[in-house]
């Protein structure tokens, strides 16, 4: 009974390891790893049905990143069509020498940056660089993908920006710029396509 307790007990440190180890952000030589902006075109705004809900296509969205923060969501009516955001950065914001002076949170679907002043980089470009994105996956793989995400992961997604709408009034509006901030300023991506690097 005892050796049973034993090796139970092994077996249950090396999967909290594991777990742990995998849970731990990716660490980067300074440089910026992701240089290209997102790619977005246009479109004439048509309707799609996905589950409950009404999506407008707004617009074609490829983009690689660099992954800067995870943040799940249970409740409320959003999180049933977009489990998780992500808070991803590009040009600036995928350099480790800067993140190293940035601290990044998520809460409530927003994203924030905290840093001393003189900041790490240009303002401008720190928030021009990054955004925070509710993710809608387009099948349970890539649900699981989503999931398995690790902050520092460099990615690249493929779908589209969209507007939602639901019978019960309830409503989200996408982002079309990555220059805006505030309310309003969060992408809503249809993610059709994600691979990491």
């Amino acid at each position: 009974m005892a050796g049973r307790i034993f090796i139970l007990s092994v077996v249950a440190l090396c999967v909290l390891f594991f777990l742990d180890r995998n849970q731990q952000p990716l660490v980067h030589p300074p440089g910026v790893l992701v240089a290209e902006k997102p790619v977005q075109v246009d479109l004439q705004p048509s309707l799609f049905t996905f589950d409950d809900y009404q999506l407008t296509r707004r617009a074609r969205f490829e983009m690689r990143a660099r992954v800067l923060s995870i943040e799940p969501y249970y409740m409320k009516r959003e999180s049933d069509l977009s489990p998780l955001d992500l808070a991803l950065g590009w040009g600036v914001m995928s350099d480790q020498a800067v993140l190293d002076q940035i601290d990044i949170t998520q809460g409530g679907r927003w994203y924030h940056t905290r840093y001393q002043l003189p900041s790490p980089a240009p303002e401008q470009q720190i928030s021009a660089s990054s955004s925070n994105m509710h993710m809608i996956p387009a099948t349970r793989s890539i649900a699981r993908q989503l999931k398995n995400l690790r902050v520092g992961d460099v990615i690249k997604l493929a779908g589209l920006l969209v507007d939602a709408d639901h019978e019960s009034g309830w409503f989200w509006r996408t982002s079309m710029s990555r220059t805006d901030t505030g309310a309003g300023a969060c992408e809503i991506v249809f993610v059709e396509a994600l691979s990491v690097e």
